[in-house]
């Protein structure tokens, strides 16, 4: 069987969206003749924890780790935050962000973990995988980003090795919302576009989600790109009875941030409960996982707290059985420049469980795209709080008045992982074929 090195920063334990795209790739890989190799971080700093995940890894299958030396901690240390306090990858959405110690902290990031705050962990890695593919070699590389230090793993070997290397990006790397946000000096910026440029010269094979976001590679020189959306697991679902919930519930799955705050959909309950009577004591969004206090604060703010059910983090399985017990799912895009691209691996999850999708993001979108053509659902712009109490109106009284709401989700078969992971492994198989593993590596 060929065997394929996965490069991944997330791995359970790891919590959360971002672990389940190399892990569930990993799942089913052998299926179309490929044996995965997963190099992996040893002590790894990740947001949220979900053991249930370790099902998923297949038996037998080579696990590497390398110790990894991460800031968070001292970050933590230096902002007087809690040790178990949750912080983004950039620093860059944290409620305390217009203080000093936070724009300090954020510089350094920023110009001294280039390509992220994983960047010591890449020479280590490099030094190690050398060693380990000279004794044990593989037909191809495979890397996961962000983070993009993943990106940089692959890439030096691919340069030094040769290789064939599918680069597989889950979100973009200079054109990714939050860039804007870092504190660049010239020379930072400069170092990550060489960087990101490198990656593209050296990749025989590109992959990201979504079809803007390849247009918007390939405006910046990446060649050979395809479209691997995320997708769903039907064995997560085959067990899944849903319970309806008895009050109207719209459910939001996963971390919620500032960049994501439903303050628009907040107004709209607002006014639904001045419009409809009982709608106050019969409605209520569900937020399951992490959520900013600065949403919660938008909607005391709107004085609809009373109406939020905030659930602490659960495993994957009982939150899929909340949604699923829904009536309505909601998926909020990043409010950013590049949010047209943006495909929420929760998309993917909810269309599986069947449930309506209430989608706040722009109406020209990859998302909106798919809800259309799926029939799955309706998208509303952020910025119209009138229009989206128009919405929730109407799933709320077709629920009033026969006890649900319907559902018209079809052709998702497309976006099965399985099917999803039988193009990649064919991908690798034009990548082998092409690239000779003698061939001279690529220069830097």
């Amino acid at each position: 069987m060929k065997k394929v090195l996965i490069i991944s920063y997330y791995w359970p334990p790891c919590g959360g969206i971002g672990v389940l795209r190399c892990l569930k790739i990993a799942k089913y890989l052998r299926q179309f003749g490929w044996e995965p190799v997963i190099f992996t971080a040893e002590n790894a700093h990740y947001p949220s924890y979900d053991e249930t995940n370790f099902k998923d890894i297949p038996e037998g299958v080579t696990v590497l780790k390398q110790p990894i030396f991460e800031p968070y901690r001292y970050y933590k240390a230096f902002t007087g935050k809690a040790k178990d306090a949750n912080v983004n990858a950039a620093l860059t959405t944290d409620p305390d962000k217009g203080s000093f110690k936070h724009k300090l902290s954020v510089f350094i990031r920023s110009n001294f973990f280039i390509p992220d705050a994983r960047a010591y962990w890449i020479k280590p890695s490099v030094k190690y995988l050398k060693k380990y593919l000279k004794e044990n070699p593989v037909d191809a590389l495979f890397s996961d980003g962000p983070p993009h230090s993943n990106t940089m793993i692959a890439c030096q070997l691919k340069e030094q090795l040769g290789i064939p290397w599918l680069a597989d990006f889950q979100d973009p790397w200079t054109q990714v919302d939050y860039f804007q946000e870092l504190i660049l000096t010239p020379w930072g910026r400069k170092k990550h576009h060489r960087l990101e440029q490198r990656a593209f010269r050296n990749a025989d094979k590109m992959t990201i989600v979504s079809k803007r976001w390849k247009k918007d590679l390939e405006s910046i020189g990446a060649k050979n790109v395809s479209v691997i959306p995320w997708g769903f697991d039907e064995e997560d679902y085959q067990d899944l009875t849903p319970n309806p919930d008895s009050m109207f519930t719209l459910t939001h799955a996963g971390l919620l941030g500032d960049d994501r705050n439903p303050e628009a959909l907040f107004e709209a309950f607002s006014i639904l409960n001045q419009e409809i009577e009982g709608f106050q004591e019969n409605s209520r969004i569900r937020l399951i996982g992490q959520v900013d206090k600065l949403v919660v604060a938008a909607a005391e703010k709107q004085g609809v707290r009373q109406q939020l059910q905030l659930i602490e983090q659960v495993d994957r399985k009982t939150a899929i059985q909340f949604c699923a017990n829904s009536q309505v799912l909601l998926l909020l895009l990043n409010k950013a420049a590049n949010a047209y691209g943006r495909i929420p691996g929760k998309l993917f999850e909810y269309l599986a469980v069947n449930r309506p999708i209430l989608c706040l993001g722009p109406q020209e979108s990859d998302v909106h795209d798919i809800l259309q053509s799926r029939h799955a659902g309706v998208l509303e712009e952020y910025r119209n709080p009138q229009a989206i109490a128009r919405r929730v109106k109407v799933f709320y009284e077709e629920f009033q008045t026969t006890g649900k709401v319907s559902n018209t989700t079809q052709g998702i078969s497309q976006y099965s992982i399985k099917h999803l992971t039988g193009k990649i492994a064919g991908m690798l198989e034009d990548i082998r074929k092409s690239t000779s593993t003698d061939q001279r590596p690529v220069k830097p």
